[in-house]
C-alpha cells in the first residue's frame, strides 16, 4: 500500500513539474496580457501542488530524520503559499 502511494505521489510530482514547464514556456510567450496571468497563475499552481506532494514524499515515506522533516515543512509551507497565490491571480484574470 505504501509503495502505490508512494508511486502515484511520483506521478503527480512529473506529471505537475511537466505541466508547470508548459504553462511556463506559454506565460513567457503570449502577447495577451490577459492570458499571460492565466498562464502564469495555472504555472504557480501546478509549481505548487509539486511542492506539496514532494514534502508528503519527503515527510511520510522516508525515515523521519529532523532535517528531512524541516525541509518537508519548508516545501509545505511554500507549496501552500503558491497554490493560494496561484488560485487568486487564476481568478483575478479570468474576471478581467
Amino acid at each position: 500500500m505504501v509503495t502505490v502511494i508512494l508511486w502515484l505521489s511520483i506521478a503527480i510530482v512529473i506529471i505537475t513539474s511537466i505541466l508547470s514547464v508548459v504553462f511556463s514556456f506559454k506565460s513567457r510567450r503570449s502577447s495577451d496580457l490577459r492570458l499571460r496571468g492565466l498562464y502564469a497563475a495555472n504555472m504557480n499552481i501546478n509549481l505548487g501542488l509539486m511542492l506539496i506532494f514532494l514534502a508528503i514524499i519527503q515527510m511520510f515515506m522516508f525515515s523521519g530524520s529532523s532535517l528531512r522533516v524541516a525541509v518537508g515543512a519548508i516545501f509545505l509551507l511554500l507549496g501552500i503559499f503558491n497554490t493560494f497565490a496561484g488560485s487568486r491571480n487564476r481568478s483575478h484574470f479570468s474576471r478581467m
